[in-house]
């Protein structure tokens, strides 16, 4: 396969061998091979029943592996860190997503491309704005800017 770029989504809301959640992001990012941009770590509230605030960060990854295979080395770095199947949206040591592909979509057994909740996470957005704001959703044909700002848009102001 010839090379292909990524966008990864990234995030931790646990401790674990690294330290905290944001040395954890550091070392997850510092495991991955191709990496050609990282965007600011970010804090971010949690989804669902964790009550932890997550560390978050989006970088772009050059590979020549497929989504599937890219997929499986995501999950061996995950349980490498310690992570452990749970209940979904429970804290995490570390956590890889592929969000987007520079090949388009893709479908398979475990793996969405572009990742199906992407469009409505500022967590996932907002530092992916920053690294590759004109990248299009090759669902939407918006750019990762224009959905961050629908996304921005529709967050209650403190």
């Amino acid at each position: 396969m010839a090379t292909s770029t990524y966008a990864i989504a990234i995030g931790s809301n646990r401790r674990g061998r690294h330290g905290a959640p944001a040395s954890e992001v550091r070392a997850a990012i510092a495991a991955l091979d191709g990496v050609r941009a990282v965007a600011p770590i970010i804090g971010s509230a949690p989804l669902g029943p964790s009550l932890r605030r997550y560390a978050n960060t989006a970088l772009l990854l050059d590979s020549d592996l497929s989504p599937p295979q890219l997929l499986a080395r995501l999950k061996a770095i995950e349980r490498l860190f310690g992570r452990r199947r749970g209940r979904r949206w429970g804290s995490r040591v570390i956590d890889l997503d592929v969000v987007l592909w520079s090949g388009g979509c893709w479908s398979g057994p475990g793996l969405t491309v572009p990742h199906v909740a992407f469009r409505a996470r500022d967590f996932v957005l907002r530092p992916l704005a920053r690294i590759a704001a004109g990248w299009r959703d090759p669902v939407t044909g918006r750019t990762v800017r224009q959905l961050h700002q629908l996304v921005d848009r529709a967050r209650p102001r403190d």
